[in-house]
């Protein structure tokens, strides 16, 4: 199934009522999303490397950096679309593309691949490398592997555990230095991070962790009030820094204590006043790598004003306010996922599963 197609049937599901689940995706709409995201898992070029070179020795191509994740233009698209493929995996095991992602991510998830990814994070000059929006999706990833009894997954999370290992550890050591947020709509915006964190780290038990995390996220954003809307978004984001937070902020502070702090910080949602917050963006040219981000950002904003509605009790007038904005975000970020541009096309299909499948719920 053609990806255009693809995109024409998610277009015509319509939206949900009060934030309830999305309509199941059948076999061959599935296929459409994990062809594109086949599409770039090999593909070595272009890449956008983003690392410190040492010395001379350093000069090398992407596979030879990355053995597992050096396609996908970059490390964390890279990262992500394993995930995707492996969320995929879980949510139609009996799918005719299922034996193919199989034998593909058995080989791409290597032993010793994933040993020289956990290797390149020792190094002192890597360190720092894809902290903490690539952390976060290998967290996510490992997430995903470990909430599955699959025989197979369990394989591939114990191959997994060299990096997973490297980055807690990085985690445990960089947050208690971090004294104050990363606010933006891109790559290290914090409260995103924290919030794949958060969810890996209830999910293999780890509460050292946990304790961290939550603690930084009251640290951060526990006084925050009257969130200004009217700022967003900037010209090249794929984050929603306010929604961001907000769906962070579900996964910390619970009942009645969520809801005074989300009265503070959206004081004017419940008479739907979100400023620009509630209507899709346009992209004026989704060639551009950095435009083509607002795509993105759309499939954000719906999946985290779904996070925030499924936090609200019933009766609450933000819920209807709510979703309808993310019907509204759903439908133009998914008309803006097929681009026929690889600018767009590597890593959007993931933001497109991350929305679809519930992921973060």
């Amino acid at each position: 199934m053609r990806s255009f197609q693809l995109v024409m049937w998610i277009c015509l599901l319509g939206g949900t009522l009060e934030g309830e689940e999305l309509p199941r995706m059948t076999d061959e709409q599935a296929e459409g999303l994990v062809n594109m995201a086949l599409a770039g898992i090999d593909r070595e070029y272009p890449n956008k490397p983003g690392q410190v070179m040492a010395g001379p020795e350093d000069v090398k191509s992407p596979r030879e950096l990355h053995p597992v994740f050096y396609g996908h233009y970059d490390w964390h698209s890279s990262v992500h679309g394993h995930w995707m493929l492996l969320r995929m995996l879980r949510l139609f095991p009996d799918a005719d593309f299922s034996a193919e992602l199989r034998d593909l991510l058995d080989r791409r998830l290597s032993r010793d691949g994933l040993a020289a990814e956990a290797a390149y994070f020792r190094k002192k000059e890597n360190r720092s490398f894809e902290r903490m929006y690539g952390w976060a999706w290998a967290l996510r990833l490992a997430a995903e592997l470990k909430s599955s009894n699959d025989p197979q997954f369990q394989e591939w999370a114990t191959r997994f555990e060299p990096l997973e290992k490297c980055l807690v550890e990085r985690s445990l050591e960089f947050l208690p230095k971090l004294d104050w947020p990363i606010r933006c709509g891109f790559h290290p915006e914090s409260s995103f991070a924290l919030a794949q964190m958060l969810d890996y780290a209830r999910v293999v038990k780890n509460m050292e962790l946990e304790d961290l995390l939550k603690e930084k996220a009251i640290q951060f954003y526990g006084k925050d009030r009257s969130y200004p809307v009217l700022y967003e978004p900037s010209g090249f984001d794929f984050f929603s820094q306010g929604l961001n937070e907000a769906d962070l902020m579900r996964r910390v502070l619970e009942g009645p204590a969520y809801l005074d702090w989300l009265d503070g910080f959206f004081p004017g949602l419940v008479k739907g006043e979100l400023g620009n917050l509630l209507e899709p963006v346009l992209i004026s040219d989704p060639e551009d790598a950095q435009l083509i981000h607002l795509a993105g950002l759309n499939l954000n904003r719906a999946w985290t004003m779904r996070g925030v509605l499924s936090a609200l009790p019933e009766g609450d007038a933000r819920r209807q306010i709510l979703a309808a904005s993310a019907d509204r975000h759903e439908r133009a970020g998914l008309a803006s996922v097929h681009t026929g541009h690889y600018e767009g096309e590597h890593w959007l299909a993931s933001f497109t599963v991350y929305l679809l499948g519930n992921s973060g719920h």
